[in-house]
């Protein structure tokens, strides 16, 4: 038997080098160097208006808020005894947290501390384009020591995420993000809480993950986060760890709106009590909802809502027991007069509620329009020869992947299949758009997480002028390629992407 077990080894290490110099050689014929440059995602033939032309914004007799958000370094302890130097927003992880209400015009000056350029991205929010913090598309990066201004009117109530688009693959990774809450006009919460989850490389070298046999090996077990748990070590709650994640006060009967937001590029299945959870929301839009599910599955970048109701006791959320660094992703439940000891997360059997689950109380369409522009969107791995893995779009890297082009008021289809291995939650920015949820009916998003073998039929109306980013927001693999861009034809951008400019 042993015999046979050397012998099969041996048989699957040979398999997987020749595989791997197989996609390499493949990969190498299919990247931007062997094949024709496409026309580019940029509109920059400056035909047309520039972006900076467009929308332009009237306070008028609305309430203004205004923030500051400075970027610098900050030794942050992520629990006692375990630091990181994270980059931060006003000094920690998250950066503060902006609440505003529904029809405020809100401005923020951002300034550079950092030695590095630097952007902020309003992830979900509807606004001009020239305000998206896209360097090389809709800016240019913030350089050390300036300052640039944002300004946005907060029109749809929900619960929405900042962060630098800057090179982000890095940048959010050490702590460059922070919550945004849009309240409804005239809404007095009582009890509304957020939780940002992440993870981070505390004990070793982020960039392990390169080594690509194991993530190989990795992939074929079908869970599709094989890089991410290569590259951390360490989950956090609102930048906290484990016994340093603050507990949530909360008294027997009581009721409160908790809001998450997955910052980091890992999947999360978060574990209720059962019974005490209801979905309420999903990327800012409101969903019909039942009360039977009480695991939280939350892909990178997405937003989700829940109403939470207090049991009897002290309780307990937390991430799924099964997985690797679970202990650190939990988030006690406790009255006012305990202490919360030897508290478990429940690791039976529970439905799970994700992002797809329930249909979206209003629709963009009740009805699907004729469609205007179609457009196939294939999600692969490859190797650039001399730059190691990539991951595609249509066979391309960004910025050759082919763009979505569109004119204003087309109807959009896009068909997005994952050919690959790892799970692809692909953002669209500047844009809702509606897909059909699994209980039935449709769910308006502007994320939707694409597990291997999957597909998705989105459609949207090109109803916001500008050049706008769509990319996978496992930013590791934004970085190296599956990035594409909503091109407005009757629009060019005037800005550079270089690597100054670097989304």
């Amino acid at each position: 038997m042993l015999e046979v077990e050397v012998m099969n080894r041996m048989w699957f290490g040979s398999f997987m080098i020749v595989f791997l110099v197989a996609i390499g050689v493949w990969g190498f014929f299919q990247s931007p160097f062997m094949q024709q440059k496409s026309a580019g995602n940029l509109n920059t033939s400056e035909e047309g208006t520039s972006i900076l032309d467009i929308q332009p914004i009237e306070a008028g007799s609305r309430p203004t808020k205004q923030f500051e958000l400075t970027a610098e370094k900050t030794e942050w302890e992520i629990q006692k005894g375990e630091s990181v130097q994270a980059w931060t927003y006003n000094g920690k992880v998250p950066g503060e947290s902006l609440r505003v209400e529904q029809g405020d015009l809100v401005q923020v000056e951002l300034h550079n501390k950092l030695d590095v350029p630097v952007t902020i991205h309003w992830h979900g929010v509807i606004l001009p384009n020239r305000m998206d913090g896209v360097p090389g598309v809709t800016q240019d990066a913030v350089e050390p020591g300036e300052s640039f201004t944002y300004k946005f009117i907060a029109e749809d109530p929900g619960t929405y995420w900042y962060h630098s688009h800057q090179h982000s693959s890095l940048q959010v990774d050490k702590g460059l993000y922070g919550p945004l809450v849009v309240e409804e006009k005239g809404e007095e919460p009582e009890h509304d809480e957020v939780f940002i989850l992440d993870e981070w490389a505390v004990h070793q070298d982020r960039e392990n993950w390169t080594n690509m046999g194991g993530m190989m090996m990795g992939s074929m077990q079908g869970d599709g986060e094989a890089d991410t748990k290569e590259m951390y070590d360490t989950f956090t709650v609102n930048g906290k760890a484990a016994d340093a994640i603050e507990p949530l006060k909360m008294e027997e009967g009581e009721k409160a709106r908790l809001r998450f937001v997955n910052a980091g590029y890992q999947l999360h299945q978060l574990v209720f009590p059962e019974g005490s959870m209801e979905t309420i929301a999903v990327d800012a839009e409101p969903v019909q909802s039942s009360g039977e599910n009480n695991v939280l599955e939350i892909a990178p970048g997405e937003r989700i809502d829940v109403l939470y109701t207090k049991g009897k006791g002290d309780e307990i959320i937390g991430e799924t027991p099964s997985i690797e660094n679970s202990q650190d992703m939990q988030i006690p439940v406790l009255s006012s007069d305990s202490g919360g000891e030897n508290l478990q997360v429940n690791a039976k059997d529970t439905a799970t509620s994700k992002g797809t689950s329930h249909a979206s109380k209003e629709l963009l369409f009740e009805t699907i329009p004729d469609v205007d522009i179609s457009y196939d969107m294939n999600l692969s791995m490859g190797m650039n020869m001399g730059e190691g893995m990539s991951w595609q779009i249509n066979d391309r890297v960004f910025p050759d992947t082919p763009p979505i082009q569109v004119e204003k008021g087309d109807i959009v289809k896009v068909d997005i299949t994952n050919e690959g291995r790892l799970n692809h939650p692909m953002h669209l920015h500047g844009h809702r758009f509606q897909v059909e949820a699994e209980g039935g009916g449709a769910v308006v998003k502007d994320l939707i997480n694409v597990k291997p073998g999957e597909s998705y039929t989105i459609y949207f109306e090109a109803d916001n002028k500008g050049e706008w980013l769509f990319h996978c927001h496992d930013n590791n693999h934004a970085d190296r390629g599956m990035v594409t861009i909503v091109d407005y034809k009757s629009v060019f951008s005037p800005f550079e992407l270089n690597q100054k400019n670097q989304p």
